[in-house]
């Protein structure tokens, strides 16, 4: 059985070249030589055909790309992992938390990368996995995976376009003054550490919105507030160094300056995701509640 991925569609005039009409439909030079030189095939009306053909409206265009391989090094592990949507390109599945999105050397099993590969082994998916949407692990929520590099490659357009919405809901410590504000400030490494990140002058470009969904509410006497969060980038710890940044860190964070005395994690839920369907453009909007835990510690 020939599990490759099928890219399928319609030329919509006469004399263009195969070239630019495979070019419309975001498949990448580097895509392109993958398909020539391992294992692919590109096919007008059921006849393998170079990139030069000239087409004729109406010609259907077959391009099957080559078959991926699980990256080395990944252990493939079977278990269970909550799909809230599934298609031939995508995945959207929700993370619990204490778990790793992609193997660490602390953690090299038990990843959704690890359980991904092995999902993909049982449905018979000639895939390696593709991580579009990360979460660090104690973070949990909704998550976006793509089923081949090529869908990949278009949701990683979609990326830098900022076109993907991500929402989040956290526990942060104080009462955050500001009903809504816009936090718009560098991140880059700590120069001290390999994993810290910070505000700094030569950092990258990123942005995040914050609304105040409850303030005014204590926890063991310490004021804490419940806020939303949008990205409009997607820089590494990026909530997390904002919102120490304003004063604001995550309740459970301890290395952006939190507490684990009213929680034993980063109060943090990826509730919102938004895009549009890799090849359809259909947009799919998705919905996540925040787990029973930080529940309790907003309505306690």
């Amino acid at each position: 059985m020939d599990n490759r991925f099928k890219l399928q569609f319609k030329a919509t005039k006469d004399g263009e070249l195969l070239r630019n009409a495979i070019n419309q439909h975001g498949i990448s030079k580097r895509g392109l030589t993958s398909i020539k030189f391992n294992g692919g095939l590109i096919s007008v009306n059921g006849i393998e055909q170079n990139v030069r053909y000239a087409l004729k409206k109406g010609d259907e265009i077959t391009i099957t790309f080559p078959p991926e391989v699980v990256s080395d090094g990944l252990i493939v592990e079977h278990g269970n992992l909550d799909i809230v949507y599934e298609d031939s390109t995508l995945l959207i599945l929700e993370k619990p938390a204490f778990m790793n999105t992609i193997p660490s050397r602390e953690h090299p099993t038990g990843s959704v990368a690890n359980f991904i590969s092995g999902y993909f082994q049982e449905k018979n998916i000639s895939s390696t996995v593709h991580i579009v949407t990360r979460l660090d692990r104690d973070t949990s929520g909704l998550m976006c995976i793509a089923k081949h590099s090529h869908v990949h490659h278009l949701m990683g357009l979609q990326q830098k376009k900022q076109e993907i919405n991500k929402q989040y809901e956290a526990i942060v410590h104080g009462h955050v003054e500001e009903d809504e504000q816009a936090i718009i400030a560098p991140i880059g490494r700590k120069e001290t550490s390999i994993i810290e990140r910070e505000v700094r002058e030569d950092g990258q470009f990123s942005h995040t919105d914050v609304k105040v969904l409850k303030r005014g509410f204590t926890k063991n006497g310490e004021p804490i507030s419940h806020v939303r969060l949008r990205l409009h980038t997607g820089r590494t710890h990026q909530i997390r160094v904002h919102m120490a940044f304003i004063g604001h860190p995550l309740v459970g964070d301890e290395l952006y300056g939190g507490s684990r005395e009213l929680f034993d994690r980063q109060a943090l839920h990826c509730v919102f995701l938004e895009l549009a369907h890799p090849l359809t453009k259909e947009k799919l909007t998705f919905s996540s509640k925040i787990l029973e835990p930080m529940q309790k510690l907003i309505n306690n």
